[in-house]
């Protein structure tokens, strides 16, 4: 699939130069195209090495969240909540663990920690599997919930967001968290009604009711603010929330007596060689959109898509970002590059900007996560997996939209 959507770029790219110099009588549209390999070549470079310090920095605090044991306390906080909404796991199989531990992990950021796991937990349903090719229900469901799966910490939006000059890298955090929870709760309820899980058992509405209150919390009390106390008391929320939690992983590594120094050093080693590693995928995608946008092609399905929709007297501000959002079930790297676009075309802060970064923290590749959960394992009928997955996506989108407009709009 992302083979295809790359050379689609430049595919789409040449044809768009030849519309523009034979139809437009614009000569110089091939030397804007190749300039912008060189530029976005350029850009793919100075992004990854401007990500070592700060990605070095989260790594080493992940690290100590790993070794003071908090990822397997919330595993086991969430143990109880998996066993109902999964009846044919039996319970105390390992794939609860696993799960559990995976989803715990994306809570986190943990993505290096994320994948092995979700990929274990996969092999564990296998397991229970009668019928090798076909997903079962808890496969379904496991893998929704790691596509929608809310983030607590959408550390990556903040790396690129710091290294793109925002004064405010956090800004984002309260709009990204309601956006990625609205999206988990969608994928959840489509599951539940395909598979017909009972929601109503009382362990089950204590968890959801509690994620649902919380989230009600939220909106609650940021409807009393005006627009501009809004924006302040999210900055200042998102930020006490994040330096509280690097507090707290600090605390709780050395009251178990974990080496805080050295154990985070471990951890931030390797955030030089994950810089340095996402380098080719950045440079891939940068220059395919690069060329596509200098080709005219990508401004002008933009036109045309904000033509359609002032058609219905709606507010157009937000089809700047919808190439993040139509990106993003697709490719996660692909979705990145475009929220990189929207940021370099619009500015940092600027709304599209800021949309696109909350579009980017919302949800998780679906595509990406299918073929790779299910490939591993073998499995060729995904059944409802898809259609469900992409509901989740499309509730995610579509409370960013209105989450972005509430803050920043």
């Amino acid at each position: 699939m992302l083979h295809r959507i790359w050379l689609g770029f430049f595919l789409f790219a040449f044809a768009g130069g030849l519309y523009q110099w034979l139809a437009l009588d614009d000569a110089e549209v091939f030397q804007r195209m190749v300039q912008s390999t060189f530029d976005m070549s350029k850009l793919s470079v100075e992004l990854a090495l401007g990500l070592i310090g700060t990605l070095a920095f989260w790594l080493g605090i992940m690290k100590l969240a790993e070794a003071a044991g908090l990822v397997e306390k919330l595993a086991n906080g969430l143990s109880p909540l998996f066993t109902r909404l999964m009846p044919e796991v039996p319970k105390g199989h390992p794939a609860i663990g696993s799960m559990t531990m995976n989803l715990s992990a994306n809570m986190l950021g943990l993505d290096n920690a994320a994948t092995p796991l979700g990929l274990k937990a996969m092999q564990d349903l296998q397991r229970l599997n009668p019928d090798k090719e076909r997903a079962t229900d808890a496969q379904i469901l496991f893998l929704v919930l790691n596509t929608s799966s809310v983030t607590l910490f959408p550390i990556t939006v903040f790396l690129y967001r710091a290294q793109q000059g925002a004064p405010d890298p956090t800004s984002v955090f309260i709009p990204i968290l309601i956006a990625t929870c609205c999206s988990t709760l969608a994928g959840l309820l489509a599951v539940a009604w395909v598979q017909k899980i009972r929601l109503w058992e009382r362990v089950t509405l204590l968890y959801l009711g509690g994620f649902f209150a919380l989230l009600l919390a939220f909106i609650g009390y940021f409807a009393t603010l005006t627009v501009d106390q809004l924006q302040q008391q999210s900055s200042l929320i998102g930020n006490l929330m994040i330096f509280s939690a690097i507090i707290c992983f600090l605390g709780v590594a050395h009251l178990k007596g974990v080496n805080i120094y050295e154990t985070f050093v471990e951890g931030a080693k390797e955030g030089f060689s994950v810089a340095i590693m996402i380098i080719p995928y950045l440079l891939a995608m940068l220059v395919a959109i690069g060329v596509f946008r200098a080709s005219g092609v990508m401004d002008g399905m933009i036109w045309l898509l904000r033509e359609g929709i002032a058609l219905l007297g709606v507010d157009t501000r937000f089809v700047d970002a919808l190439p993040t959002a139509l990106m993003k079930p697709l490719s996660g790297s692909g979705a990145r590059a475009m929220m990189l676009d929207a940021i370099a075309t619009h500015g940092v802060d600027s709304f599209a900007g800021r949309l696109a970064a909350i579009i980017q923290g919302s949800t998780e590749t679906t595509f990406y996560v299918l073929a790779v959960y299910f490939g591993s394992v073998g499995i060729r009928h995904t059944r409802h997996a898809l259609a469900c997955g992409l509901t989740a996506d499309l509730a995610g989108i579509v409370s960013a939209i209105v989450v972005g407009y509430w803050f920043f709009g």
